[in-house]
């Protein structure tokens, strides 16, 4: 892409800003029973001693990133998933997540280098947030551009990951929403992939979705919704909406939704724009919250709500510039006018901001 184009593709993208979360979400687990108390703290105390090993592991010492997910809202949220049943079934399901993602490869081989051919068509795609401040991801099997592999999964995974990269303080139980769009019937996911995507979510990611929005759903998808809803969890099951309106259902405002699924952001994907924002503004934030991670103590059950939490421009610059080198400015990556609706008229007023400063979904709103 020539600069020429590239400016002129830029004038027309924005880039949607974060909600602003204040009286939309609160810290979790301030209503706990004693009982849920004491299983709280039992989980807590099992991953926190000393000589801990994850047990079927090759090397049984949790990594960092290990110490870094088992958050206080990871707990709440296996805790809630097992219905509290008791701390050891708690233990034996977050154990499993533990030994699946390792071996899913997050921290070896499930790159972005890895994953970037998957992403060139923008088949998976975060974009905006819901009226609940949920970051959603957006899949389009119709933008499908490689045969069917584990790599798929892979990436899809990968994206859902960094979805959850993008959640503010106090989005806890209800993660993330999740679009389908199942309009080319011929590029749609095998079952076999479906059930496998569908099984890592339900396994692996308690408590994550916060609803599932699906549109056109094709004949053999939707007998496969028909076949599975009975296996699905009863808490999961009313979380799947099937060609909602999402604005006029209180699920999206229209300018934070795409405009097939009902919003008025027209999305034109630049995989060079996007991929390189989105990799940047995930590796600034997760420098930023390893950085308050480590100042709370770098161990087991961590609150999400503080790690997350806003900090002013120069609290975060110091952070960056202690963890990179960098000066403590704003990275002044690629430069993208959002476009904003002027209170006194329609006019569309562009106004330049950073990568660095926004999330990364990029749209024609």
């Amino acid at each position: 892409m020539s600069e020429t184009e590239a400016t002129k593709y830029t004038q027309h993208q924005a880039l949607l800003p974060v909600p602003d979360l204040e009286g939309v979400t609160e810290r979790k687990g301030t209503d706990l029973t004693e009982k849920q108390e004491d299983c709280l703290q039992k989980v807590l105390d099992h991953f926190s001693t000393s000589d801990y090993v994850l047990p079927e592991a090759e090397d049984g010492k949790l990594l960092e990133e290990e110490k870094y997910w088992l958050s206080y809202e990871c707990l709440l949220r296996y805790l809630r998933a097992t219905k509290w049943a008791s701390p050891e079934v708690a233990i034996k399901r977050l154990e499993a997540t533990l030994r699946w993602r390792r071996e899913f490869g997050f921290y070896t081989t499930v790159t972005p280098e890895y994953c970037e051919p998957e992403a060139v068509t923008g088949k998976c795609i975060t974009f905006g947030y819901d009226v609940d401040g949920r970051p959603a991801l957006y899949l389009v099997p119709s933008r499908q551009n490689t045969s069917e592999s584990i790599r798929q999964i892979h990436f899809t995974i990968w994206m859902l990951e960094r979805t959850i990269d993008l959640m503010g303080p106090g989005v806890e139980s209800g993660t993330l929403t999740l679009m389908i769009n199942f309009a080319d019937r011929a590029k749609n996911p095998s079952i076999s992939t479906s059930r496998t995507v569908l099984d890592i979510l339900q396994t692996h990611y308690p408590e994550h979705l916060g609803r599932a929005v699906i549109i056109n759903l094709p004949f053999l998808i939707n007998a496969f919704f028909k076949i599975i809803t009975p296996f699905v969890d009863p808490i999961t099951r009313p979380k799947m909406k099937f060609n909602p309106q999402v604005v006029p259902d209180g699920l999206f405002t229209a300018n934070q939704c795409w405009k097939e699924f009902g919003g008025n952001c027209e999305f034109v994907y630049n995989h060079e724009i996007y991929w390189n924002s989105l990799l940047t503004l995930c590796n600034e934030k997760k420098k930023v919250q390893m950085k308050r991670w480590r100042q709370l103590g770098a161990k087991v059950g961590i609150k999400e709500w503080d790690v997350r939490r806003p900090l002013d421009e120069k609290a975060e610059g110091e952070i960056m510039h202690e963890e990179t080198g960098l000066a403590s400015e704003k990275t002044p990556s690629v430069q993208v006018a959002e476009v904003k609706e002027s209170q006194e008229s329609n006019e569309k007023i562009p106004v330049t901001t950073s990568v660095s400063e926004v999330p990364v979904a990029v749209a024609a709103c």
